[in-house]
């Protein structure tokens, strides 16, 4: 079972394990970022849309920005971060990779996101650096002044699945938070994001 997109007008009391609002879907939607690498989205979790004031405090610092998450992460954690790509898939006109966002002052994993960019629309050297997997996507953007603005979609109470529980390495949780954007570079809608945290 997906996760409902609005057409199906889906509650969340009976939408199962995948739920989603009423609220019309813009892109990216989450359905289409997760179908990347779970054939069976339980492994990562189940997911329900909220408003910014159900956040705690600290998770609502963290997501409930326009700002890259790369900048916030290390402002928030007092440490640069460094990026893990777990897997990665390349067409002719798209790049998408799994990633995890590690503070270097301790090697703690902070973030997991799925990531997918429109590779035609990225100037060669910039997506060069991007593929090349050695610093975080917000970071290379940064470095090369790259006319950029982040629109925050969706924010979300996540419980999760076996995959996300193993990525963050920290036994099992009861909840964490995500959020899906989209990253514009010179006013065009160029990264599909989806990042989840977990403090």
């Amino acid at each position: 079972m997906g996760y409902p997109r609005v057409r199906e007008m889906c509650r969340i009391e009976n939408c199962g394990s995948f739920v989603s609002n009423t609220t019309n879907w813009a892109s990216p939607d989450l359905q289409s970022l997760v179908d990347l690498f779970f054939p069976d989205p339980a492994a990562l979790g189940s997911f329900q849309e909220v408003p910014s004031s159900a956040l705690p405090e600290n998770y609502r610092r963290l997501l409930a920005h326009p700002h890259h998450m790369t900048v916030a992460n290390e402002e928030f954690h007092h440490s640069p971060v460094s990026v893990e790509v777990l897997a990665e898939q390349q067409t002719a006109s798209h790049y998408s990779r799994q990633i995890l966002l590690r503070r270097t002052s301790d090697e703690q994993v902070i973030q997991y996101g799925i990531v997918r960019l429109n590779r035609q629309q990225i100037p060669p050297a910039v997506l060069a650096e991007i593929e090349a997997k050695v610093l975080p996507l917000g970071r290379v953007l940064i470095e090369h002044n790259m006319m950029r603005t982040v629109k925050l979609l969706s924010l979300w109470r996540i419980v999760p699945g076996p995959s996300l529980t193993e990525q963050f390495a920290q036994g099992p949780f009861g909840e964490c938070f995500g959020r899906t954007a989209i990253l514009y570079l010179n006013a065009l809608p160029v990264v599909e994001l989806l990042e989840i945290v977990k403090v």
